[in-house]
């Protein structure tokens, strides 16, 4: 029960941050801004995992909120995860590889056996850290390389995802 209070606390506060940024603030802007696809490998348990995230812009300084979901398959499991994350961009400049640092909470839908979803399913709460580097590209569009470490007990304990953001 616990857990789910904490968890709960967390997603509110990742929600309801970006409607507490001010308007007027030069360094937010805060709204969808592009969507794009993200696929990788994850390590215990060992899968292949895709999916889609959305760039929801920034709702501080440097500060972007990316949720996603992912689908990760193999060691016979099939994990649905629905991410609310927000990372934290060092640098302004876009034209140059740029480090970032992050987190997130989400839920994570388990099936075991790959059979569909079926009896043996559950659902988790996960929470993560996540770093990487991304770079705008000449299009307007921007390219990432990502690693994000598992908190909790079904959260995959190491996912390394390469995506690619579509803006319009």
């Amino acid at each position: 029960m616990r857990h789910h209070v904490v968890a709960a606390f967390l997603a509110i506060i990742l929600f309801l941050a970006p409607a507490a940024a001010r308007a007027d603030d030069p360094a937010t802007d805060i709204g969808y801004r592009g969507w794009g696809p993200r696929l990788g490998l994850t390590f215990d348990p060992d899968q292949f995992h895709v999916g889609a995230h959305m760039d929801f812009g920034n709702f501080a300084r440097r500060v972007r909120f990316q949720p996603n979901i992912e689908i990760g398959l193999g060691s016979d499991l099939t994990l649905v995860t629905a991410n609310a994350d927000a990372a934290y961009r060092f640098r302004d400049r876009w034209d140059i590889w740029t480090p970032y640092l992050g987190g997130g909470v989400g839920l994570v839908f388990v099936d075991r056996g790959n059979s569909g979803l079926g009896d043996d399913t559950n659902t988790e709460l996960a929470a993560s850290i996540l770093g990487g580097v991304d770079r705008g590209l000449s299009n307007g569009d921007r390219f990432f390389l990502e690693t994000k470490l598992g908190l909790t007990d079904w959260a995959p304990d190491v996912m390394l995802t390469l995506g690619w953001t579509f803006y319009h």
